[in-house]
């Protein structure tokens, strides 16, 4: 907060940080930036153990729905591959009957799955206390298995293009930002 009162007016920081759909930050450049959008051109993987845990602990969103993280008096915003969250889950047999099915957040953060929704590529998305999230590739087949003993409901079909709007994400902060300015 210091840094804040000491340097009120420093600009938002747009298209430099992404978060792909496995749950992985990336540095993007000018270089990569000019090359093209997030979405076919990562930039940079941060394997960083310290950086990581900096950029998740300050991780959230504003009222418009762009997540971004808190880098001293300056927002960082996040380009999303997919949604703000990647859910990990647990072994099937590590969850007993009748309770909510546990999901750990690519940030380590905890909560429950809600409802569950499968887009036109497959990907399976689930909501939760915390917003939506996709499920790590490499744990469909739990989701599979949580399905299937009744722990988790079958998905409802939807458009992949429908689930920022229903639950209030956007994947480019800096698009949305140029649109609110006109310039899109």
């Amino acid at each position: 907060m210091a840094a804040m009162a000491k340097w009120p007016n420093v600009p938002h920081c747009f298209d430099w940080l992404g978060l792909d759909a496995r749950g992985q930050w990336f540095m993007r450049d000018e270089r990569v930036q000019a090359a093209g959008p997030f979405s076919t051109h990562k930039g940079s993987r941060i394997d960083h153990p310290k950086l990581l845990a900096f950029i998740e602990r300050n991780y959230t969103h504003d009222g418009a729905g762009a997540w971004y993280f808190q880098n001293g008096p300056q927002r960082v915003y996040v380009e999303l591959q997919a949604a703000p969250w990647v859910w990990r889950m647990p072994e099937p047999g590590a969850v007993a009957a009748g309770l909510p099915l546990p999901l750990t957040s690519h940030t380590g953060v905890a909560t429950v799955a809600q409802q569950s929704w499968l887009d036109e590529a497959g990907r399976l998305f689930l909501s939760s206390p915390l917003g939506l999230g996709l499920v790590h590739t490499q744990d469909m087949h739990h989701a599979a298995d949580f399905m299937e003993n009744g722990a988790l409901a079958a998905p409802l079909d939807v458009q992949f293009a429908a689930l920022p709007g229903r639950f209030g994400f956007c994947l480019s902060p800096a698009v949305h930002q140029a649109v609110l300015l006109g310039r899109r």
